[in-house]
């Protein structure tokens, strides 16, 4: 093996750091010297419209509403401005949600000011069917029973089943509904993977999303208790009747593959 160079070793460094500065932003960074310009636009081009391509892939319903020009012009905003902070491909739309919420500013291509205002979180909503597709599967807990009672044992929800709210209807959001105002009340999103592999969405009211809150983050509690608390929460006049149809409601997601069983 060779001795290391470190004068080269630094030149090349150099190069590597103007070439990508000049892909990033070819009006403000020369190219590299002795690279003729046709050369370079094969790389501009094929740079950027693969990650246009990917991230449109990944964002279908945000680009189709925001349309060819202006998605393009959103992306090469993102594309010159964001140091990302992962060299992975499918880690690409996380980072452009960063961009979004943190770093979107007026830039040479586009304003936020003339972003829809649903723009960040119709953007996380369909980010989140390729975070649950690309999850890992959580090791199975052995102490948990499948059949088990949902009412006086704790439901186990699903590790791959998250739960949202947004401001906007994200669900019902298209390039021919696009809502200017936010909804009067949080809506809330029950996101999960079932057993085939499939995302799949669910709209919860505002009960259900407490329900599924409270058994993901206290591990102790059975579902009869967090549902007693609900009750106890809306000072229901027939806690009962909260315990009943709650059990129907727990009952649904353990079919649908939400909870795993009980503890």
């Amino acid at each position: 093996m060779g001795a290391r160079d470190p004068a080269a070793e630094e030149l090349l460094r150099q190069q590597q750091l103007e070439f990508a500065a000049h892909l990033r932003a070819p009006d403000r960074n020369p190219p590299p010297k002795d690279i003729e310009d046709r050369r370079m636009e094969i790389y501009r081009d094929l740079f950027i419209n693969n990650v246009t391509n990917f991230l449109g892939n990944s964002f279908p319903v945000l680009s189709d509403l925001l349309g060819t020009k202006r998605w393009g012009m959103l992306i090469r905003d993102f594309y010159r401005d964001h140091q990302s902070r992962s060299p992975l491909f499918p880690d690409l739309p996380k980072e452009f949600l960063d961009y979004l919420v943190n770093e979107r500013q007026a830039g040479e291509h586009s304003d936020p000011e003339d972003d829809p205002p649903f723009l960040y979180e119709l953007a996380h909503y369909e980010w989140v069917e390729t975070g649950l597709a690309l999850a890992e599967e959580p090791e199975r807990d052995r102490r948990l029973k499948r059949e088990g009672d949902l009412l006086d044992r704790h439901p186990v929800t699903y590790q791959l089943a998250w739960l949202f709210s947004y401001s906007y209807p994200v669900n019902e959001i298209s390039k021919d509904h696009q809502p200017d105002q936010p909804a009067d009340q949080p809506l809330h999103y029950l996101v999960y993977r079932n057993e085939a592999h499939k995302v799949k969405f669910l709209k919860l009211n505002v009960i259900s999303a407490r329900l599924f809150d409270i058994l993901s983050t206290d591990a102790d509690i059975s579902g009869r208790q967090a549902l007693e608390l609900i009750a106890q929460e809306l000072s229901h006049p027939q806690p009962e009747k909260v315990v009943t149809n709650g059990a129907a409601i727990l009952e649904q997601w353990r079919t649908k593959g939400i909870i795993r069983g009980a503890r």
